[in-house]
């Protein structure tokens, strides 16, 4: 089991880069919005990967709809504990305290809740006051919309009324210890991330932000860091299909004066 991720929002605490693997029976697989997903190798194998190759954590997400496949991933969590060194969060079907404590004690750092919270938010509570906040990721996909940010729930799909930087200043005060935020409008586009948004929630909260949505180049990434002063950077299919190696984006970033672990 690695070590636990956070850690104080200090200026000198090095950016972290982060791999997402969407996993489906045990797969690691890769779509738009789910849909169309191709194979894209054994979860262990890529995370291992991406491990040896400098990854600072990893987020591994549960897409399977079936009790089956959500019983798949809890061993898959059992065997990415016993060959993986680096922390890694899971998320995904996350929606009591009972599946958090399942995932958890197969030997996963932190789980990531996203639609059950806004659904049931004592859920942060309870979880952060058996766990610790540290185990405690608040995933929280928002659409811009007629000026203002909105949580959705369900990939997308649906809209709530909960308002981005309320909503997330909320989860805090109840106990997540990180924010993993995803701009809808700007996923997949691979056209850069709205990072004024993120120095925005960076005023805002005490805890680290993870950026995730709409990395296309390693200038996105940096702005993100600096400009949007998110404390790590998430990416999927950039990494997936080898069109930025982990080592090349960290030396760049290093070039650009970004502290990250090399």
């Amino acid at each position: 089991m690695g070590g636990a991720g956070g850690g104080l929002n200090l200026a000198m605490v090095a950016k972290r880069i982060i791999p997402c693997l969407d996993v489906k029976d045990g797969r690691t697989v890769k779509g738009i919005n789910f849909e169309g997903l191709r194979d894209v190798g054994d979860a262990v194998a890529l995370g291992s990967k991406y491990a040896r190759e400098g990854a600072d954590e990893l987020v591994y997400l549960d897409i399977s709809a079936t009790q089956e496949g959500r019983n798949t991933f809890t061993h898959l969590v059992s065997r990415i504990a016993q060959e993986i060194d680096i922390p890694f969060t899971v998320g995904g079907g996350i929606s009591t305290i009972d599946d958090a404590s399942r995932l958890l004690d197969a030997g996963a750092d932190k789980i990531s809740i996203n639609s059950a919270a806004i659904r049931n938010p004592q859920l942060i509570d309870e979880i952060a006051s058996k766990y610790g906040s540290q185990f405690v990721v608040i995933a929280i996909d928002a659409r811009l919309t007629d000026g203002q940010w909105l949580a959705t729930t369900h990939g997308g799909k649906r809209n709530t009324d909960k308002e981005l930087f309320a909503w997330a200043h909320e989860a805090q005060e109840r106990g997540a210890g990180e924010l993993l935020f995803t701009s809808m409008n700007h996923d997949g586009t691979r056209q850069g991330y709205p990072c004024d948004t993120f120095a925005r929630l960076a005023e805002h909260l005490r805890i680290p932000i993870i950026a995730s949505g709409g990395a296309g180049s390693i200038d996105d990434i940096a702005d993100v860091l600096t400009h949007g002063r998110a404390d790590a950077a998430l990416a999927a299919s950039i990494f997936h299909y080898g069109e930025i190696p982990i080592p090349i984006l960290k030396q760049a970033l290093r070039e650009r004066n970004i502290n990250v672990r090399i």
